[in-house]
């Protein structure tokens, strides 16, 4: 089940919340409660067996987390730590990577032995990640040991960021899950947050999807495609990704604001972003925040000497890589932002703010989606290839076909990728004129009707309703 499916819009979302809020003085167990078991039938409803593997992570951390609070030394803290880390990432390299492992085993062995074939479980790469950051935040006593099992399952399961994020840490809801106040204006920003989110996926994402699929599915299938339809493919898909990506994190939030919860934002227009690091502060937070504190800080950070420091970077990007899929592009997309920070960083780039450093920034993230989308390191290579011409022509018929019918799709896109908005909303707040803010007001509010009339016909209309990319590769 996916947020942007009709199910999901109109049987489950309103029965939960009918559940949720329906008796008038029932108090936070019962909420939980509800909440909680709406969490596991949502994960159950695509592949049951899965919600087995799920809950007996949350089982057997909640039993370490026990251990780690009673533990008399700081060694046996450190000893059941390492032991639930290691049980968690054991599962994850079994599910996500060992297919991919044995895979290249055979290739280099030259082995006829038949592959592995795994079922990924949907969002394991978030929920493991999250229940990692809960044994951590306790061990470093960031967050207190949580005693009762089906709090600390309703913060790893919670559907609205069960599946793609973003990653909550568990000190950041810890009071949340014993205690909130859900108000009415809480569920009118989570309802507007939401249908923002559907509508970037089901009006933006999907429609470009379409166009960055044929195009990159030519390359793949070795068409002489032009340097102008291999461009337009590619910004096709960096707009599909930020919209897939940005959309499920808006409805994510707008979901847990819903239900009382108030979770970090995930994405601050990082198209608008003036370098590399800076893209990185605004492109999905949660987890570049998450590496930065559960990987790169550990290592050392930039504590120690600079080759050490090159390793850190080295180790977290490359982590960073393969977190979002199994395969050797994933790697090198992540090896590749090392690559480019550390050209910032040791040339004193990332302060600068210029158009310069505007179009590198760009031109860095674009050549990183070629990999991202790539079934395989010679597929990418193929396509930069394409980007610079050697299809043939620079222009052609078909590049033309493709600017003049999705160029106000993409020209909607590009500007609602970049914070005009907000800009504009401080500017007419920052005057004061309260008939100019209830006009701003009004129109909002008349938008996101339309956005959710529009995106609930589009889902009913249309047979196109891919998974977010986060989804397929996690």
């Amino acid at each position: 089940m996916v947020f942007s499916s009709t199910l999901f819009l109109f049987v489950f979302l309103p029965l939960v919340l009918a559940l949720y809020y329906g008796p008038r003085h029932a108090g936070i167990r019962y909420r939980n409660t509800v909440l909680l078991l709406a969490s596991l039938l949502f994960y159950a409803w695509g592949e049951p067996r899965f919600v087995f593997v799920l809950l007996a992570m949350v089982v057997f951390n909640w039993m370490c987390g026990l251990q780690i609070g009673r533990a008399s030394s700081r060694r046996r803290r450190a000893a059941w730590a390492a032991a639930a880390i290691s049980a968690d990432v054991g599962v994850l390299f079994a599910y996500k990577y060992l297919g991919f492992v044995h895979a290249n085993w055979l290739a280099v062995t030259g082995s006829g032995a038949a592959p592995i074939r795994i079922l990924l479980p949907i969002g394991i790469s978030f929920f493991t990640f999250q229940i990692i950051s809960y044994v951590v935040d306790v061990y470093r006593n960031h967050a207190r040991v949580q005693k009762r099992l089906d709090d600390l399952c309703l913060y790893i399961a919670m559907f609205p960021q069960l599946i793609a994020g973003p990653i909550v840490r568990y000190a950041g809801i810890e009071s949340a899950i014993r205690e909130r106040r859900e108000t009415f204006d809480g569920l009118a920003q989570g309802i507007a947050r939401f249908i923002l989110g559907l509508g970037k996926k089901v009006l933006v994402a999907n429609y470009v999807a379409v166009l960055a699929d044929n195009v990159f599915l030519l390359a793949e299938d070795g068409a002489a495609i032009s340097a102008g339809t291999a461009w337009i493919g590619l910004v096709a898909y960096a707009l599909q990704i930020y919209f897939d990506f940005s959309g499920y994190s808006d409805m994510a939030i707008g979901l847990g604001r819903m239900f009382g919860f108030r979770f970090d934002e995930n994405f601050a227009h990082p198209y608008a972003a003036t370098s590399i690091t800076d893209f990185w502060r605004r492109w999905h937070i949660s987890l570049s925040t998450w590496f930065r504190d559960y990987v790169y800080i550990p290592l050392g950070g930039s504590r120690r000497s600079a080759a050490h420091n090159t390793f850190n970077l080295i180790a977290t990007w490359a982590l960073t890589g393969i977190w979002h899929g199994a395969n050797w592009t994933f790697l090198a997309w992540g090896l590749m932002y090392f690559c480019a920070l550390t050209t910032e960083r040791v040339l004193g780039l990332a302060r600068k703010r210029s158009v310069a450093m505007r179009i590198w920034t760009l031109l860095v993230v674009l050549a990183g989606w070629v990999l991202f989308r790539s079934t395989s390191l010679t597929n990418a290579l193929q396509y930069y290839g394409r980007l610079a011409g050697s299809g043939g022509a620079l222009w052609d018929a078909a590049a033309q076909s493709l600017l003049v019918n999705g160029w106000p799709v993409l020209s909607f896109a590009v500007l609602a990728s970049l914070p005009v908005l907000p800009w504009l909303r401080s500017r007419i707040e920052a005057r004061g004129n309260r008939h100019v803010l209830a006009a701003w007001g009004a129109g909002a509010g008349a938008a996101e009707v339309a956005v959710f009339v529009l995106s609930v016909l589009v889902c009913m209309k249309s047979t196109y309703n891919p998974m977010p990319v986060q989804l397929l590769k996690s």
